[in-house]
């Protein structure tokens, strides 16, 4: 079945911000500091409880600072595709286009779903063009992302410190995504909370997305961002972490400091 677009009406009629979620609000944790040590980077941790709206920060100097999305990006690109039909369903292919890549896994045809658990790149900056500025901006100014700022190429301001956003501004997306409250259908948002989960079992879902790039200075930085249930309960949290030597293995350490901090805070055996 074709799939036609209509333009939504909120793009007309209001602007719904991504609201970050106030670190006015928040108590800092600084035992997570051992996580960032152990691994020789900086950054940050901030996890929101939904049930009270506790939101727990280690080092509030990042928590409000901006820095490129990288790949987190795709959570918004594939909103934006599947509201304009730029992207059908999460099993649209896109034909790989015969570029050898650094990363093998992307050398082949590949639908949504899988692109964006491999990360994708090159088929992401496929369905950007696709979408084309005039468009992608108006989505970007309708959820507030970051800076708004998608100055220079299509298919890479979420890579080259152009666009730009906080891990607090993150969390705030990420709530509204889980409750379908930004303006996109309702099933463009289930498919991507569909794609976006990486763990299912009987203790626990664990949903993210991660990302890799470099920072205005030169420094690596990497993403976790996310939610985790357990007991029909729902927590969102954002790991950013930041590494003077681009030696650091980010792909690694990212995700070892996310799971020490919630393994910490006595996730992962279904008893939160």
């Amino acid at each position: 079945m074709k799939f036609i677009y209509k333009p939504f009406p909120f793009l007309t009629c209001c602007v719904l911000l991504v609201a970050s979620c106030s670190v006015n609000k928040a108590k800092t944790d600084d035992s997570l500091k051992k996580y960032f040590d152990e691994n020789k980077v900086d950054g940050c941790f901030t996890m929101l409880n939904n049930a009270d709206g506790e939101i727990t920060v280690y080092n509030m100097k990042y928590d409000t600072m901006r820095f490129s999305p990288a790949s987190t990006f795709k959570i918004v690109n594939s909103l934006i595709g599947l509201q304009t039909g730029r992207i059908t369903d999460e099993k649209m292919i896109i034909k790989w286009d015969g570029v050898k890549r650094w990363n093998e896994e992307w050398n082949r045809d590949m639908d949504m779903a899988e692109a964006f658990k491999v990360s994708n790149v090159a088929w992401y900056q496929e369905v950007a063009r696709r979408i084309g500025k005039d468009t992608m901006q108006q989505w970007i100014d309708s959820i507030g992302y970051g800076n708004k700022d998608i100055s220079g190429p299509i298919d890479s301001f979420w890579l080259s410190n152009t666009l730009k956003i906080s891990p607090d501004e993150q969390l705030g997306l990420l709530k509204k995504l889980y409750f379908d409250q930004l303006p996109f259908r309702k099933s463009a948002q289930q498919i991507l909370r569909d794609v976006m989960l990486q763990e299912n079992n009987t203790a626990y879902k664990l949903s993210y997305k991660t990302g890799w790039g470099f920072a205005g200075d030169g420094n690596s930085i990497g993403w976790v961002a996310g939610w985790i249930e357990e007991n029909r309960h729902v927590y969102f949290f954002v790991t950013f972490v930041k590494a003077p030597d681009n030696k650091t293995d980010i792909k690694t350490v990212r995700m070892n400091i996310t799971k020490s901090i919630l393994k910490q805070y006595g996730f992962f055996e279904g008893r939160r």
